[in-house]
Parts: structure tokens; sequence; C-alpha cells
């Protein structure tokens, strides 16, 4: 496999992954607690899950649709690449439980958040973040981050679903009660 050579510095790509990474971690911070550490880490690790997944899909051969960073054999730099979809799935699941996305909301939720998704991914093709190869467009992207999204939330919802944890959280208690009598 050849390797192509996009950039040889440290300019817009590589400052586009910080920023975001900062823009989009530093705010966690600041805003209320919403989940557990357990939760956190779940949310944050199946966003970089799910890229690496596809990048070793999708963007290496046999299909090779796509590079990203500097050069199209992988650097250093390029685990940051990674470490830029962590907050992504922080924020997806935030907002979803924040707003109360339930039903039908939950099908325009998802839907927004795949647009907000692509729209960050042409910024990062505009920036020269990412590079299309053999015919790949942004629009094919779409469907992606829709199936990442709608599996994203369904794993959380099987993993974190609240009756469930109150029935733990009630067995607990039970145990405890038997054990003081």
């Amino acid at each position: 496999m050849e390797n192509i050579v996009y950039d040889n510095h440290f300019n817009g790509n590589e400052w586009f992954v910080i920023g975001v990474i900062v823009f989009s971690l530093a705010p966690i911070w600041f805003f209320p607690r919403r989940f557990s550490p357990t939760q956190t880490t779940f949310n944050m690790l199946i966003s970089v899950t799910y890229a690496l997944i596809l990048d070793h899909t999708i963007g290496v051969p046999p299909f090779d649709l796509y590079d990203w960073g500097d050069q199209s054999k992988y650097q250093f730099f390029d685990m940051f690449f990674y470490i830029m979809y962590a907050p992504f799935g922080y924020w997806f699941i935030y907002w979803y439980e924040r707003m109360r996305m339930y039903e039908i909301m939950t099908i325009t939720y998802i839907l927004i958040w795949a647009g907000v998704s692509v729209g960050f991914e042409w910024m990062g093709v505009k920036i020269g973040a990412f590079h299309y190869k053999h015919g790949y467009q942004l629009f094919y992207s779409f469907p992606i981050y829709l199936f990442l999204m709608s599996i994203h939330l369904m794993m959380y919802r099987m993993a974190f679903a609240w009756d469930r944890w109150q029935r733990k959280e009630s067995i607990c208690q039970t145990k405890k009660v038997v054990e003081q009598e």
C-alpha cells in the first residue's frame, strides 16, 4: 500500500482536532453531573470504539475510502483523532437525558445529531483533517451516523435503564433487611 502524504506540517487539521477535544471536553467539568463515572466512561469509550471499528472497516484496504491526518499511514497524532470522538458520545446521551427525549422525539433527536456529526465532518474535510478517496462523499456518512447513534442509544438504555437499577437497588435493600434479622 502506497503512503499518501497530504501535509508535512503541524497546522489546521491538528488544531481542528485539538480544538474539538478541548472545546467539547472542557464543558463536561462545568455542566452539572448527570452520570456516574461508569456511565461517563461508557459514553465516551463507545464513541472511540465506533471510530476505531469504522476506521478499521472502511478506512483501510480493501475499501480504503478515506484517510485522516497528514498521511495515509498511521502516525502518533492519529490517536488524537480517535480521542476527538469521545465527548460526542457523552454529549449525545447528556442532552438526550437532559431533554427527556422519548418515543418519536428520539428519532428527531438522532436525525439532528447525525446532521451535527456530518457538519463536524464537513468542517474536518474543509480544514484537511479528512481526505476522501475512491468516490466516497460526505453524504455517505449520514446513514452511518444514524446507525451508530441508534446503536449507542440502544446500548446505553439497555445498560443503564432506570428501572433496572431500581430493581437492583431494591434487591440489595431487601438483602440488608434479611441479613439484619
